[in-house]
């Protein structure tokens, strides 16, 4: 196994998802960092002193919004990472990607804005099309998004072929 073979295997950061979650120790830690009581804390995050102390005896869940504001009073944010590390960013909410209700169209679609002759699901049927629409086959989806993210990257691919296109009749 070459050197570079072993940096590019992902390492597990987590533990697993039945494990609780330690939001006593955040903010201990948070205190620690900051130098700073129960007190004083629940002072800078403009909660009560027993919301701090409920929260690291786990007497008490803090919600988000609570938390972030705990964790900003020593300059920390929120992230959601996978299990690798990675971070996961929110989606944009564009607006010209809502249907006519003003609706979004369902997160796990890849929204198409002006859309070409067969890739709006209701083309088969004549029906008038819409600026916008998205793919509903996952496996045509799915090796879309593989092709793309070769294509973006294909400098570090170069080496790689081309990820295979769905199969014939699946569009």
């Amino acid at each position: 196994m070459s050197d570079s073979s072993a940096a590019a295997e992902p390492v597990l950061l987590s533990e697993p998802s039945d494990v609780p979650w330690p939001a006593g120790g955040i903010v201990r830690a948070v205190r620690r960092r900051a130098d700073l009581s129960q007190r004083e804390l629940a002072r800078w995050a403009g909660v009560h002193h027993a919301t701090i102390g409920r929260i690291e005896a786990g007497r008490m869940v803090p919600s988000i919004v609570l938390l972030r504001r705990i964790i900003a009073v020593v300059g920390c944010r929120l992230a959601v990472v996978d299990e690798f590390g990675r971070v996961l960013k929110p989606m944009r909410d564009w607006q010209d990607t809502r249907n006519g209700a003003e609706r979004r169209y369902p997160s796990h679609l890849d929204t198409i804005l002006d859309p070409e002759l067969g890739e709006w699901w209701a083309d088969i049927y004549g029906l008038a099309r819409p600026p916008e629409t998205f793919y509903r086959n996952r496996e045509v989806r799915d090796a879309m998004r593989r092709r793309s993210q070769w294509e973006v990257r294909v400098a570090q691919n170069r080496h790689l072929s081309p990820p295979p296109w769905p199969p014939r009749g699946v569009l």
